[in-house]
């Protein structure tokens, strides 16, 4: 009746965005445009399909041209934080955040939204509070309680996170999102029947789950029940957050093709400590007869060099100039089937530089019982579910006292400043500059750790290394913890030398120390004769 209304147009886009054709919205959105190039309102309306279909930087000049038009827009300043989030730049989305607030004091998505961000940046307890002051606003407001239910996780506090996800799912019953990430803090809660449940739910609502698929991957995997769990782990490759997993025109090897004279290429994905796992699967493939190239962080090169003298390790990005198969590293416990029974726990399965041990050997000494220690992940890049791992440094204090010890830094990076702020009377001895230092660091590491009585660690890389080397080694574990530990137990099928110390209650470090205090001293005793 009337084909030149903007606002017929404007509002058809608003609908097809609602139904889910953001194609759709936008051609509407854009004849809206044409018809009134002013129209500040569809400009802003324009980004939410252009978000949709991952265009954020059009999205991004969408709401800039909205705000030009009309600077006291918040819902422009709200969605422009959107695509600013969609891009990466967090730090300029809550600007925009603020400024929709500055606008609309009672804009509860944009508190929301700002709870998003902020726990991306790992800002966790002001997540906590922007998404209460969404709650505030509107009570009823799901996705703030989704978000702040995240923010509780984040901190530490899964109990509560548990209680918002409720909260969400008595509001919106078909929340994905929110049924996989109640599965989460059930699985952090050591419930992994209700975890399996919760992801089955997600996955029900939206079948391509990968998030909840990925969960349920590692609730299972951390019940011991590797048979179903290596085939749900495959769905890592396409969580948001993918680890870095490598595409090939060369097939993926699954295990069913015959290896026998063919190349493999095996290229590892996520941390160190995973590649310090996972390699000794190298040995596996050469077994079958493959050829094996392996493609580790430039920091391992040299050290997994000591793997197999017949396994060809490169560095970083690089890949072989012709190969049969390649399969990513954490794929090949499913290829080859691996079940409690049949891991490849020999150890040692690296060794170290003799140079380097003698060199260490003379460093160190022969006097005292000699224990490496490290207690923090690092907080760059980790999740901070990885954070959780770590613990401060000052709770090795009554270890450091007893007589006999020798409490030796094996931290770097991120954590070695607690070494300036420690308790008086607490000593930690350090390895100075040519500690790790090069592109070779894990080759010093290896060699120290050989040379020590004891390695006393969070579970961080420090732990799979002094794991591999086969040396004598405690893990001290948050009460439930990663999945590569399983539940309940104080050795690790993993690694023979390893033994696990775990908190007895969630956030209790203290009475994990306490048990490994009395073991210590037990320990010295015994080795003094």
């Amino acid at each position: 009746m009337k084909p030149d209304s903007a606002d017929a147009h404007c509002n058809l886009g608003i609908a097809l965005d609602g139904l889910g054709r953001p194609a759709d919205a936008l051609a509407s959105y854009d004849k809206a445009i044409a018809l009134d190039p002013a129209y500040d309102a569809a400009y802003v309306n324009r980004s939410v399909p252009l978000m949709a279909l991952e265009r954020f930087a059009e999205a991004l000049a969408s709401c800039d041209r909205a705000v030009t038009l009309n600077p006291a827009s918040a819902e422009a300043h709200n969605n422009r934080g959107l695509a600013l989030k969609g891009l990466k730049r967090r730090v300029e989305a809550l600007q925009s955040w603020d400024e929709a607030i500055a606008l609309k004091s009672d804009f509860a998505d944009a508190y929301s939204n700002r709870g998003i961000v902020l726990n991306e940046l790992k800002r966790h307890a002001e997540a906590l509070a922007s998404c209460d002051k969404a709650i505030s606003l509107k009570p009823d407001f799901a996705n703030a309680h989704n978000n702040r239910g995240n923010a509780l996780y984040n901190l530490q506090r899964p109990s509560e996170a548990l209680e918002s996800y409720d909260k969400v799912l008595a509001l919106r019953p078909d929340f994905a999102d929110a049924h996989c990430n109640r599965g989460i803090a059930f699985a952090d809660l050591g419930r992994l029947a209700d975890a399996a449940v919760s992801c089955d739910r997600a996955i029900a609502l939206k079948p391509d789950n990968a998030e909840a698929y990925f969960n349920k991957s590692c609730a299972a995997l951390l019940s011991g029940d590797f048979e179903r769990g290596w085939q749900l782990y495959e769905w890592r490759k396409k969580t948001k957050n993918s680890p870095a997993t490598r595409s090939f025109a060369e097939p993926v090897w699954t295990g069913a093709e015959d290896l026998f004279g063919k190349t493999l290429f095996v290229h590892w994905e996520q941390g160190l400590g995973d590649t310090l796992q996972f390699c000794r699967y190298a040995r596996l493939a050469e077994a079958r007869g493959a050829t094996v190239v392996l493609s580790v962080q430039d920091a391992l090169v040299r050290l997994l060099r000591t793997l197999s003298p017949t396994v060809t390790v490169i560095g970083g990005d690089a890949r072989p100039a012709q190969f049969d198969y390649h399969s990513a590293l954490l794929s090949l416990p499913l290829a080859f089937g691996t079940v409690e029974q049949s891991i490849p726990a020999e150890a040692p399965y690296l060794s170290t530089d003799p140079d380097r041990a003698r060199f260490w050997k003379e460093r160190l000494g022969d006097h005292g019982f000699k224990v490496g220690i490290a207690w923090q992940t690092g907080v760059r890049s980790d999740t901070s579910a990885d954070m959780a791992r770590s613990f401060p440094l000052n709770r090795f204090e009554a270890l450091s006292k007893i007589p006999n010890v020798r409490l030796i830094s094996l931290q770097k990076n991120d954590g070695v400043e607690q070494l300036d702020r420690m308790p008086a009377g607490m000593k930690v001895e350090t390895l100075g500059e040519a500690y790790d230092k090069g592109p070779d660091g894990f080759v010093d590491t290896a060699a120290i750790v050989a040379n020590l009585d004891l390695v006393i660690t969070a579970d961080t890389a420090i732990a799979h290394l002094a794991g591999a080397l086969g040396r004598p080694t405690w893990v001290v574990l948050k009460h439930v913890s990663d999945w590569r530990w399983l539940l309940d137990r104080s050795d690790s099928p993993w690694y023979p030398t390893v033994r696990l110390f775990r908190q007895p209650a969630h956030r209790d470090w203290a009475g994990a120390f306490s048990e490994m205090e009395a073991a210590l001293s037990e320990l010295c005793a015994a080795a003094r004769g």
